[in-house]
């Protein structure tokens, strides 16, 4: 009689000293990507900045306080950023002694660009990106793009870290991207331009998700059952928050981008040592045929654990069956996701979804500089929301169907988002914790949507559908810093779209079959029937032959 995996390792128990090693250890390799993937919250902020006006432009003090027009912003007044009188009129007017608003209607005065730079107030920062290359005005387009640069090599990290890890192993993998992420951001430090600073960026990018999806994966594969969803729901979203939590320290503390971004990434040097203490994944060793290394570890694992392991830990015959096994599982293609109407629903369904709770979830971490008040308790409170939905979202899955519970966070996300525009200019803070709370709701749905999509979809092409529903994910936090850049033409706009996008996927989540304590299917026939659509009859059935006898 042939065993699972998980029975023949049975032994070793579920949380010894070896699970708990493994667990803080893995999770721990999540923070820098907490600071280092929402960085450019602080890298590329934009200060207050108005036009320069030369020293020497021989223009008098009364002249020099007035060369900036006022226009209205949101209902104030405010000093332009991007014009100023035409310095040639003014220096003409000054070297005649006309007084500005006595002698002169300055409104009348024709207006230019900011011919000689800008000036930018230090008030919150010594310098950011933004400072360093001039990027406001017709240049502003480039900050948004500084976020979906990175974000684009996230979404190429993701294609590519699935199969490095499964050619070379989860913990080369693991430690050569985190070696990626680390360097290139140190090489960040001493970009020369804009286009330098984002083509490190994209590969950091790459190197972020890639060690994101190692850790998630060893860790997985290492843990028990019950271990494993702690570690996956619980372990790698808390610490990713806890390096959330972090980032506005750092920048408190240190208000120069190049030296913020050195101090970001000098800590991925301290993971190291981890190399000598988290093993390779003994599931991927078999899957390699190196059965004799997967055992070793096995057997370290128990003496850790203080309990006498099997001299002999895997038969000959049960590894045939999951090596038979694990052929099977990789005969299918993506294509298999659209076979049938109600799969191919499902997917787009899900895929929307997914797209929706990321730019949910990525345009409001980027927004906390917009916030009324300080930026960096902001970017903290931000961060701090996401250890209580996490929470809460764990509680959800333990206790409660994953189709209202999805649904309940999304509609309180998007209905709070979607009203702010209703609080009053003067109530910032109300604005604000609207905000915060919003957030909540829309990281427990990131959370459970996960785990969501995993239970719906066959075994057959699971993994497949999970990956194929995140690329929505990916896509979403591309285009995230553009509902952003919205706030420039209409601070309540980004506000308006995110909250009806987020109560309509609410809406969506409801017609997709529950999965709470509902035996996960194997093929696609076994599925459960997306609502509205009528049962039908599929003679398409993804056995292999072995199966159909």
């Amino acid at each position: 009689m042939s065993r699972g995996y998980d029975e023949i390792t049975s032994f070793l128990g579920e949380w010894g000293p070896f699970q708990r090693a493994i667990f803080f250890l893995l999770s721990s390799s999540i923070i820098p990507n907490g600071f280092n993937g929402l960085s450019v919250v602080f890298l590329a902020d934009t200060p207050s900045h108005w036009c320069h006006i030369p020293t020497n432009a021989n223009i008098s003090d009364q002249w020099r306080n007035v060369s900036i027009p006022l226009e209205e912003v949101n209902g104030e007044l405010q000093y332009s950023k991007c014009r100023r009188y035409s310095l040639g009129v003014i220096r003409n007017l000054s070297a005649m002694n006309y007084l500005p608003g006595v002698d002169v209607n300055v409104t009348e005065i024709k207006q230019e660009r900011c011919l000689d730079g800008w000036e930018y107030s230090q008030e919150t920062y010594i310098s950011t990106i933004v400072t360093q290359w001039d990027l406001v005005c017709s240049d502003d387009w480039k900050i948004p793009l500084t976020s979906s640069v990175f974000y684009l090599g996230v979404l190429c990290g993701s294609f590519i870290s699935g199969q490095l890890s499964d050619r070379y192993g989860r913990k080369v993998v693991l430690f050569g991207t985190m070696a990626v992420q680390t360097c290139f951001s140190v090489i960040q430090v001493f970009a020369p331009n804009w286009g330098a600073f984002c083509v490190l960026f994209f590969i950091v990018g790459m190197g972020q998700i890639s060690n994101y999806v190692a850790a998630f994966v060893l860790g997985t594969e290492i843990l028990g059952k019950s271990a494993r969803v702690l570690y996956s729901t619980l372990g790698v979203c808390l610490f990713f928050a806890i390096g959330y939590m972090l980032l506005p320290l750092f920048a408190f503390c240190i208000r120069d981008w190049r030296m913020l971004q050195l101090a970001l990434s000098v800590p991925g040097f301290l993971y190291i040592p981890l190399w000598w203490f988290i093993p390779e994944s003994p599931r991927w060793l078999l899957s390699q045929g190196r059965v004799e290394e997967a055992e070793e570890i096995l057997q370290e694992a128990a003496r850790k654990n203080g309990i006498a392991a099997p001299t002999r830990i895997f038969e000959p015959g049960e590894l045939q069956v999951s090596d038979w096994a694990s052929k099977r599982k990789q005969s299918h293609s993506i294509l298999d996701l659209l076979r049938t109407k109600n799969i191919c629903t499902m997917t787009i369904m899900f895929f929307a979804v997914w797209m929706t709770v990321s730019v949910g979830y990525f345009a409001l971490s980027l927004n906390t500089p917009n916030l009324h008040g300080d930026p960096y308790l902001n970017c903290f409170f931000s961060a701090a929301t996401e250890v209580p939905a996490y929470v809460v979202a764990w509680l959800l899955l333990r206790w409660f169907p994953r189709r209202y519970s999805m649904s309940a966070t999304l509609f309180l996300g998007g209905v709070l988002l979607f009203f702010i525009h209703l609080v009053p200019p003067s109530l910032t803070m109300v604005s604000t914790a609207l905000e915060m709370v919003g957030k909540f709701g829309i990281t427990a749905a990131f959370s459970i949507v996960y785990v969501y999509t995993a239970e719906v979809y066959p075994t057959v092409v699971r993994n497949m559908a999970v990956g194929t529903c995140s690329m929505g994910s990916r896509l979403g936090s591309i285009i995230s810093p553009y509902f952003i850049y919205l706030g420039t033409y209409d601070k309540y706009l980004p506000y308006f779209l995110m909250g009806s996008l987020t109560i309509l996927s609410g809406v969506l989540i409801l017609l997709i079959p529950e999965s709470f304590r509902v035996p996960m299917p194997e093929t696609i026939d076994e599925m459960q029937i997306i609502k509205g659509l009528k049962p039908k009859m599929s003679s398409y059935n993804l056995q292999s032959p072995a199966e159909a006898e």
